[in-house]
C-alpha cells in the first residue's frame, strides 16, 4: 500500500503523559503492508532460509545479568511469555505472565496448546528475528512516525474503544465478553480497514517500530524523526535495556486497564525476547 507523506498531529495528551506533547510530524511518502506479518509469512521465510528465531534457542545466562544460580532451570529452556489469564483478582501484571518453555511463533501457547494459526500475525518474535525477516523481504520496521501516521489516516484522536478492532471487552484481566468474537489473537483482515485501506493498526497484537523508546516526544524532532538513540532510550518498565516502541495496543487492552487501542499509544519493548500479543508489519522505501 502506497501512501503519500504529509504532515499530521503526532501524540496524544489526554490520556497516558508518554504520549504527548503532540507535535506537527512530517514524513516522507512509503509504502507499507495492509496487515501484520502473519504465520504463513514467516513459515515461507523459515522454509527457504532455515531461520531458527531466539525462542527456539536455550536461552543465554548472561542476559540476565545475575548469577546463573539464580535463575529458574526453566528459565534457561527454550521458549517465551505467555499471557495467562489469573484465576483470582489481581492488578499485578506479573501474574498475568507466564514463561511457557516450548512456546514459539509455531506453538504460541506453548507445547500443550494448539499449533499457530497460518492467517494470524505471527508472534514470539525477537528484534533481531523482525529484521531478518525484514531483510528477507527486501522491507524494514516502520519508524514510530510513519506507522502511527498511517493508522491515523487523518482521523481526529479519540478515547473510545473502537468497535472495529480486537480489543478486550469486559473487566481485564478477569473476564472477557468476547463480543468481537475473538478471546485472543484474530485472523488479519477480521475488520474493516481504515482510511488508508490499512488492517488491524490498532488491537490485535501490539506492532514493533524500529525506534528506541523513552516516555513522551521531543517536540523539536518533527520532521522524518527516527526517535532517540540507545544511549538516550529509557523504559521505565524495563530499566537498564533499551527498548523498542511498539504501537497500537492489542487484543488485551481494555478501558479499565490498558486503553492502547489508538494511533497514538506507545510502549516500550524488550528486543530480546517476544511474547503472545506482539508482532509486526513491513514499511518499504519509495524510490526517489
Amino acid at each position: 500500500m502506497k501512501l503519500v507523506g504529509g504532515t499530521f498531529s503526532m501524540g496524544q495528551d489526554d490520556v497516558y503523559r508518554e504520549e504527548g506533547p503532540v507535535r506537527q510530524t512530517h514524513v516522507d511518502s512509503f509504502s507499507i503492508d495492509p496487515h501484520e506479518v502473519t504465520n504463513a509469512q514467516f513459515a515461507r521465510f523459515v522454509q527457504s532460509t532455515r531461520y531458527i528465531t531466539v525462542a527456539e534457542k536455550p536461552v543465554d545466562p548472561s542476559a540476565f545479568g545475575i548469577p546463573v544460580a539464580e535463575i529458574p532451570p526453566d528459565m534457561l529452556k527454550p521458549g517465551s511469555a505467555v499471557f495467562s489469564p489469573p484465576a483470582y483478582p489481581t492488578n499485578n501484571y506479573q501474574d498475568w505472565w507466564k514463561y511457557v518453555p516450548g512456546a514459539n511463533w509455531r506453538m504460541p501457547y506453548g507445547p500443550q496448546g494448539p499449533r499457530q494459526v497460518p492467517d494470524e500475525p505471527v508472534v514470539h518474535l525477537a528484534w533481531q528475528d523482525m529484521t531478518a525477516y525484514a531483510k528477507w523481504r527486501g522491507g524494514r520496521l516502520p519508524t514510530e512516525a510513519e506507522w502511527e501516521y498511517a493508522a491515523s489516516a487523518g482521523q481526529v484522536a479519540s478515547t473510545a474503544q473502537p468497535s472495529e478492532a480486537n480489543s478486550w471487552q469486559g473487566v481485564f484481566p478477569q473476564f472477557n465478553t468476547e463480543e468481537d468474537g475473538f478471546k485472543a489473537i484474530a485472523p488479519v483482515g477480521c475488520y474493516h480497514p481504515n482510511a488508508n485501506g490499512l488492517y488491524d493498526m490498532i488491537g490485535n497484537v501490539w506492532e514493533v517500530t524500529s525506534d528506541f523508546y523513552k516516555p513522551g516526544h521531543d517536540p523539536k524532532e518533527t520532521d522524518n524523526p527516527q526517535g532517540p538513540s540507545a544511549a538516550e532510550a529509557y523504559d521505565p518498565s524495563n530499566p537498564g535495556f533499551p527498548s523498542r516502541t511498539m504501537k497500537g495496543g492489542s487484543y488485551l487492552c481494555a478501558p479499565n486497564y490498558c486503553q492502547r487501542y489508538r494511533p497514538a499509544a506507545r510502549q516500550g519493548r524488550d528486543p530480546g525476547m517476544g511474547s503472545s500479543n506482539v508482532g509486526f508489519r513491513l514499511v518499504y522505501d519509495q524510490p526517489g
